[in-house]
């Protein structure tokens, strides 16, 4: 008893409140979005309302019984739990009904529930018990490599299942490996990639030079080459060898511009392709003379960027399904889709508008009550608390979520055990990647991927996968100082 009263006064209640009120307040927003006039009792089993309530229930339930499992026996079960995990995944590709396009959901009866929300629970728990074995880190490939594996084996089990946008989930992961020593490069070259992919496509369309060059590639290539300058720049004492990359660019590319332009058409990438294939080549060579890892890790990212710029279209014509490939090019502003692929995100900014400063108020949200949003209790369910709370009261749930966030960190920052600590950093990306991505869907500053917004959107599966993340880390949390 003496050791469950000390447990007890270590919990962090501030966590437990913030949680409490951060349910609370998405069961009331369910109820906006998702009652009509007809509606006479919220607790009805029958209703969303009704079953969200249950959920909430059944929730509160099981965080306060896993506040009561000691947290060595969660870092014994980790591998038994992902290793279940996984053949779940497996089974759920192949039993699980179509819904809505995707093979994620398994039915025992009147209750649905989605393996890959607790996908991401095992999986966090995988990877503290990986990294607080002795003696792991994250610097040494070997390491690296396991760690990438248990996140890279459930993401793709989860596209199979064609649930994209959860499997994207798992790359938060990578907050936690920066946190524990990751280079800094490789964030960097995830980034580079990204804007690699956003730029291809969104000027792939456009020319340049009297129609013969691809003006997506003509940027990219350019930024491949000045990107490999300036890290040759930062990360060398030999400050003078950029020169001997941007030296030909600056000569060479307005040439063949200019010649394309006037005098013998031709396609200037071809220039632009040689042109970052000698940088990597330069790179290469300095590695091999001067013996400076350095050198072989730039040509490395050269080499890849290249790769990917040249895989990049094929991915997105071949390999991207439709809605993906149309909600992007809508993103992207390359196609207009107001009926259609873009019509979420339209209806979602009218209704978050039509709010103003302080919302229509409870229940009195047009737009909602209307059905014009669709998913709008689900995936959109920030459009009904901008509509009926306004500027004002989405600002108080942003506000509540930045507190939730950075109250995550300094948990984690202030554990004792290494599991403990990649554990907090694993459950914090994870809940500030489903905060970002869902907003910025609903505002039309991401696509639309279809993530919940935690503790708001309807779903049990979701509720209970983000309730036991949260309450097994308060666990660990309140036991610090006890090992």
């Amino acid at each position: 008893m003496r050791y469950n009263r000390s447990i007890t006064k270590r919990i962090d209640w501030l966590m437990i409140g913030l949680y409490v009120v951060l349910v609370i307040c998405g069961w009331f927003s369910i109820c906006g979005a998702s009652y009509n006039y007809a509606d006479t009792d919220f607790l009805d089993l029958g209703s969303r309302t009704g079953k969200q309530a249950m959920w909430i229930f059944f929730s509160f339930g099981l965080g306060g019984i896993l506040m009561f499992i000691e947290a060595r026996l969660y870092e014994a079960v980790a591998p038994f739990f992902y290793v279940g995990m996984l053949g779940l995944l497996l089974l759920t590709i192949f039993v699980a009904d179509d819904t809505k396009g995707s093979n994620s959901w398994l039915h025992f009866g009147p209750v649905s529930l989605q393996p890959a929300e607790f996908a991401k629970f095992a999986t966090a728990l995988m990877l503290a018990k990986i990294a607080n074995t002795y003696p792991f880190d994250i610097k040494k490939s070997r390491d690296f490599a396991t760690v990438l594996a248990i996140v890279f084996i459930p993401m793709l089990l989860i596209v199979a299942q064609k649930e994209t946008g959860t499997a994207l989930v798992f790359l938060s992961f990578f907050l936690m490996f920066y946190r524990e020593g990751m280079s800094g490069a490789i964030l960097f070259s995830g980034v580079a990639l990204i804007l690699y992919f956003i730029l291809d496509i969104k000027f792939s369309h456009d020319v340049f030079f009297a129609g013969t060059t691809n003006a997506g590639q003509f940027i990219v290539l350019s930024l491949i080459i000045f990107i490999s300058a300036g890290m040759m720049t930062l990360y060398t004492k030999r400050k003078g060898l950029a020169r001997v990359v941007l030296w030909p660019y600056f000569v060479l590319v307005p040439a063949g511009c200019i010649v394309s332009s006037f005098f013998f058409r031709f396609d200037v990438n071809m220039l632009l392709w040689g042109l970052a294939f000698y940088t990597a080549v330069c790179q290469l060579w300095w590695w091999v003379t001067y013996r400076m890892k350095q050198y072989g890790l730039m040509a490395l990212f050269t080499g890849m960027s290249m790769l990917f710029l040249f895989s990049s279209g094929y991915v997105f014509e071949h390999v991207l399904q439709d809605h993906q490939r149309t909600r992007i090019e809508v993103l992207f502003g390359l196609q207009d889709d107001p009926r259609g692929a873009g019509y979420n995100v339209n209806q979602s900014k009218i209704a978050i508008g039509s709010g103003g400063a302080f919302g229509k108020g409870f229940l009195n949200g047009t737009q909602t009550k209307l059905k014009y949003v669709p998913e709008q209790d689900t995936d959109f369910i920030f459009c009904t608390i901008g509509e009926e709370q306004g500027f004002f009261g989405a600002s108080v749930v942003l506000l509540l979520f930045l507190v939730f966030i950075l109250r995550l960190v300094h948990l984690s920052e202030r554990q004792d055990t290494v599991f403990g600590r990649v554990y907090g950093y694993a459950v914090t990306g994870i809940f500030l990647f489903h905060l970002l991505i869902n907003v910025g869907m609903v505002l039309g500053l991401t696509p639309v991927i279809g993530i919940p917004l935690p503790f708001f959107s309807y779903g049990g599966s979701s509720l209970l996968g983000f309730t036991i993340l949260l309450f097994v880390f308060l666990r660990i949390d309140a036991e610090r100082g006890n090992g």
